[in-house]
């Protein structure tokens, strides 16, 4: 690995996406929420932060594809280059990191099917993911997974209030995780952090040409 593209972080990501009324007719607000865990380079321990935004009018795909953005930005908003999990129940996310654009890509950013939808939003996320190493994971949606839960939150609460947070922000997770099993959820104990040792990278990306 070049001097150039070595990465200084390894972090998880957790990610998820939000729209209210996706597909009907008129303005469907959305909204995109990740959850950021990373060890404290001291002492260990999982460091949290939250990062949510909205739009007044939507789809889920483009929420999918903003919280890749946001999440990415963010990581490398003081120049970091990191290694990353990014863990996702969107199969849009997913197929179309690991194999989709790459398709895309050959055939000149067309498809056979037509136009590629939310094509300017792909290249803008393939260029934020550009400076990191990423590992591109699907978990099922609604099933428990408790960081997973926790983004779907964050989704759905910009997308019903309109908020964006103020960048990386002090997590609230593990008052969510209680307050939800107090109201009954069955969420499963938080996913370990990932072993650096096993970080397994997903191809890289193809260059966007802009």
């Amino acid at each position: 690995m070049s001097a150039a593209k070595q990465q200084s972080c390894f972090v998880a990501v957790f990610a998820d996406e939000s729209c209210i009324g996706n597909g009907r007719e008129g303005d469907n607000p959305g909204g995109a929420g990740a959850l950021i865990e990373l060890r404290h380079p001291s002492n260990g321990t999982i460091v949290r932060r939250d990062l949510w935004i909205s739009e007044r009018a939507t789809t889920n795909n483009r929420m999918a594809l903003r919280s890749v953005i946001e999440a990415m930005d963010a990581l490398g908003a003081k120049g970091a280059r990191c290694r990353v999990t990014f863990t996702t129940d969107s199969r849009y996310i997913v197929d179309g990191m690991t194999q989709w654009v790459h398709s895309w890509a050959r055939q000149g950013w067309k498809r056979k099917g037509g136009a590629i939808e939310n094509l300017e939003l792909w290249h803008e996320a393939i260029d934020a993911v550009e400076p990191h190493t990423v590992s591109w994971k699907w978990v099922r949606g609604h099933d428990g997974h408790a960081q997973n839960e926790y983004a779907n939150h964050l989704a759905t609460r910009a997308a019903a209030s309109q908020t964006h947070s103020a960048g990386l922000e002090a997590s609230g997770f593990e008052a969510w995780l209680e307050a939800a099993r107090a109201k009954g959820a069955r969420h499963a104990d938080p996913s370990p952090f990932p072993e650096s040792g096993e970080f397994r990278a997903s191809p890289p990306l193809p260059s966007t040409d802009r």
